[in-house]
C-alpha cells in the first residue's frame, strides 16, 4: 500500500499559491507543481483575452493534474497548486487517489487579493478575472483554512504542523521484537513508518495487518515496498532495522543502500556480532551513511514497555537518535532512561552479547538451585515457595520467572515436568565465549553455562550413560540457607567475570566504556535486572574491579563456607552444578597468591623452548633451560 501524499494548494488566482507551494516543498523535501504550467495554449489565450474559463474548458486539464499526482505518488509525495475552485473540479483531480490527498484552501478578502494581482508583472490572468473566481469558489469541506494575512514562512509552518507528510522514524522488520518497538514508539507519539516483507500466499499485508490491529499504529504509515518506505521518513532518516543477525542484515542494508541519502542513519537492533557491527560501520561510513550498532534487551514484554537499550557507534550520529531511544526505553529508580550512549563501533552489540552470557549464567544458577531443591524432595511448588523466600536477599527478573514456571500446572502435572531437557541457544553465547577466550578474560562462568546447553542436547547419548555409569546418590545433607548463600556466591562471580570482560573489551578497541553507567541501564527493563546490579552501580564507579569493593569483599567471605558445602555435597552425591562447582573453582584459584601455572611454564619451555621469568630475577628478563 502506497501511503504518500499529494497536497493541493487551491484558491483564487492572486492567493500566493505559487509562493507557499514552493517553500512548503523545499521545507518538507517533495516535488513542487504549478498547475498554471499545465493549461492548454488554447486556455492560456482565453485567459489572456480576459475570457473566464468554463467547466469544459478545465475538464482535460484538471485530469493532466490528477494523471501528474498519480504519477508522483508512486515514488514519492508532492505538492501541487491549482485553483481548484469547485468541488467537482476536487474530485476529478483526487479521482482513484482520494486517501491520499491533503487541502490547503489559502483564503483572502476579495480587496487583498485584486491588490496582489494589479502589483503582479507578466502573468495572463487579470484582474478584472478575480470576481469570476470568487463567483465560482465552492468552499471546500475537508481542507486546512490558512489566511493569508500570514507571512508566508508563518503559512508554511502552520501547513506543516498540521499535515505531517514524513515519517520521523522507520521500523524494518516486524517481528517479535519490531512489533512491540514499533507499538511503544508509536505510544510515545512518535509518527513512524513500518516495513515487512511479502511473501505471496504465505505472508501477505503483514505490516498493513499489524497497524490496523492497534489503535495507537493509527498514524504509522506501513509498507511492503523498500523505496517507499525510505521515500516516507524524513531526512536524515532514521531507520531501525529489527531483522535476524547474520547476512540477512547485510541483505537487508545492500537493498536499503539505492534509496539512502548522504546523512542517513541506519540503525541494527538485532542481536549482531560486534564484529560485523565493526565491518558494516566502516563498509557505510565510506558510503556517507550512518551506522549505529544497538543492542536491546527485554524481550517482547521489554521491547513495548521499556527495554534496556545499548547503543555504539559515532557519537554525535547517536545524537540523532537519542531522543527516540530514551523515550522508549526504561525507566530506572530515578527515572532516567535505561538507555546511554556505550561507545565507538561495536561497543553496543558488544555489551548486550556480554549481557547475554551473564544472563545464560543466571539461567543456568537458578536450574543448578532447582536441581539441589527437586533432590531434596520438594516439588514444583515447593520449589517455588523456597525460591519465592530467596527475593528478599537476591530479587531479581529471572528469580521471578523461575517461581511463575514452576507454579504453572497442565492438567493435574506442572508444566516443567513435561518439557524436554533440551536447551537451545541463538548464538550469543557463544559468541562471548569466543571473545573471552581471545581477549584473554578468564570469564569461565559463561563458557560453563553455554557448554552445560550443550551437553543436554545429547539427550539419548546421556540416557544412555546414566544407565552405564550412574549409582545411587545418598540424600545430599544441604539446608537452603545455604543453597542461598551459594546461589549468592556464584552470582557475585559471574557478574565480576562479565564486567572484567567488558572492560577488557574497552582496553582492546579504546572504547571508552562507563561501567557503572552500564550497570544502570541494567536495573530495569533487561533480563539480568536484579537487586545486585542495582548495589554495583556505586561500587563500579569507584573501581571496575568489584572484587576489590569492602561490601563485596565482606560479603563473598561470608558466603564462602556455604559454597565449599553446597559444591562438596553436590559432587559427592553426583548432581551437575557446573556453574556453582566452577564459580568457587575460578574464585580458588584467583585467589591464589601462588599457582602451579610455574610448572606449565617450565612444561612450555621443555617442549617449546617458550622461556620463563624467574621469582629471583626482578628484571623481569626471560630465561630457558636445557632440561
Amino acid at each position: 500500500m502506497n501511503l504518500n501524499k499529494v497536497i493541493f494548494l487551491m484558491g483564487v488566482s492572486g492567493c500566493g499559491k505559487s509562493t507557499i507551494g514552493e517553500l512548503l516543498s523545499e521545507e518538507l523535501r517533495i516535488p513542487f507543481f504549478d498547475g498554471d504550467d499545465y493549461h492548454p495554449q488554447a486556455n492560456i489565450k482565453k485567459m489572456s483575452d480576459g475570457i473566464p474559463l468554463n467547466d469544459e474548458d478545465r475538464y482535460d486539464w484538471l485530469v493532466t493534474l490528477n494523471k501528474l499526482a498519480k504519477n508522483q505518488l508512486q515514488n514519492n509525495s508532492c505538492v501541487i497548486v491549482c485553483s481548484a475552485l469547485k468541488e467537482s473540479y476536487r474530485k476529478i483531480l483526487s479521482r482513484d487517489i482520494p486517501n491520499q490527498v491533503k487541502w490547503v484552501h489559502l483564503e483572502g478578502s476579495f480587496d487583498q487579493i485584486f491588490e496582489r494581482l494589479n502589483s503582479r508583472e507578466n502573468h495572463f490572468m487579470s484582474s478584472d478575472l478575480l470576481q469570476s473566481q470568487f463567483d465560482t469558489l465552492e468552499q471546500p469541506k475537508n481542507a486546512l483554512v490558512v489566511n493569508i494575512g500570514l507571512k508566508p514562512q508563518e503559512i508554511v509552518e502552520k501547513i506543516t504542523k498540521k499535515i505531517k507528510m514524513k515519517s520521523e522514524f522507520g521500523l524494518f522488520g516486524l517481528g517479535v521484537m519490531g512489533k512491540s518497538l514499533s507499538r511503544n514508539l508509536a505510544q510515545k507519539g512518535f509518527t513512524i513508518s513500518l516495513f515487512n516483507r511479502e511473501l505471496k500466499g504465505t505472508e501477505e499485508n503483514v505490516a498493513i495487518d499489524f497497524k490496523s490491529a492497534h489503535k495507537e499504529l493509527e498514524s504509522a504509515k506501513a509498507f511492503s515496498d523498500i523505496e517507499a518506505f525510505v521515500n516516507s521518513l524524513q531526512t536524515p532518516r532514521r531507520i531501525m532495522l529489527m531483522v535476524n543477525a547474520g547476512n540477512i542484515t547485510d541483505m537487508v542494508i545492500e537493498d536499503l543502500i539505492p534509496y539512502l541519502s548522504d546523512g542517513d542513519v541506519l540503525i541494527d537492533g538485532g542481536n549482531s556480532n560486534y564484529l560485523k557491527t565493526k565491518e558494516r560501520y566502516d563498509y557505510l561510513k565510506a558510503k556517507n551513511i550512518h551506522f549505529i550498532g544497538v543492542g536491546v534487551s527485554g524481550g517482547e514484554e521489554g521491547a513495548l514497555k521499556g527495554p534496556s537499550i545499548m547503543p555504539g557507534g559515532n557519537k554525535e550520529i547517536y545524537n540523532l537518535v537519542k531522543p527516540y531511544l530514551d523515550s522508549i526505553a526504561a525507566k530506572d529508580r530515578n527515572n532516567l532512561p535505561c538507555c546511554t550512549y556505550i561507545g565507538e563501533e561495536g561497543s553496543g552489540h558488544f555489551v548486550k552479547m556480554v549481557h547475554n552470557g551473564i544472563e545464560y549464567v543466571e539461567m543456568q544458577l537458578l536450574a543448578e538451585v532447582y536441581t539441589m531443591l527437586k533432590h531434596l524432595g520438594n516439588n514444583p511448588d515447593e520449589i517455588a515457595d523456597i525460591l519465592e523466600s530467596f527475593t528478599c536477599k537476591a530479587n531479581s527478573y529471572l528469580l521471578g520467572i523461575t517461581v511463575d514456571i514452576l507454579r504453572k500446572k497442565d492438567g493435574d502435572d506442572w508444566l516443567v515436568n513435561k518439557i524436554v531437557d533440551k536447551a537451545g541457544n541463538k548464538g550469543t553465547g557463544n559468541w562471548t565465549t569466543i571473545a573471552t577466550a581471545q581477549l584473554g578474560a578468564p570469564s569461565t562462568l559463561i563458557a560453563s553455562a553455554l557448554f552445560a546447553r550443550y551437553t543436554s542436547f545429547y539427550k539419548e547419548e546421556r540416557l544412555e550413560a546414566s544407565n552405564n555409569f550412574r549409582s545411587n546418590p545418598s540424600a545430599i545433607n544441604l539446608n537452603i540457607e545455604d543453597v542461598l548463600n551459594a546461589y549468592q556466591f556464584a552470582r557475585i562471580v559471574n557478574h565480576y567475570q562479565g564486567l572484567k570482560l567488558i572492560s577488557e573489551a574497552g582496553k582492546a578497541y579504546n572504547w571508552q566504556l562507563n561501567l557503572s553507567e552500564i550497570a544502570r541501564i541494567w536495573t530495569n527493563g533487561c533480563i539480568i535486572k536484579s537487586d545486585l546490579i542495582m548495589d554495583l552501580i556505586p561500587v563500579l564507579k569507584e573501581d571496575d574491579n568489584i572484587l576489590t569493593s569492602k561490601t563485596i569483599i565482606d560479603q563473598v567471605k561470608s558466603l564462602k563456607p556455604s559454597i565449599n558445602k553446597v559444591v562438596s555435597e553436590c559432587i559427592l552425591n553426583e548432581l551437575a552444578i557446573p556453574c556453582l562447582s566452577e564459580s568457587v573453582n575460578f574464585f580458588n584459584g584467583y585467589t591464589a597468591a601462588y599457582s602451579a601455572a610455574n610448572l606449565i611454564q617450565a612444561q612450555r619451555d621443555y617442549f617449546g623452548a617458550h622461556t620463563y621469568q624467574r621469582t629471583d630475577d626482578a628484571s623481569g628478563k626471560f630465561h630457558h633451560t636445557n632440561w
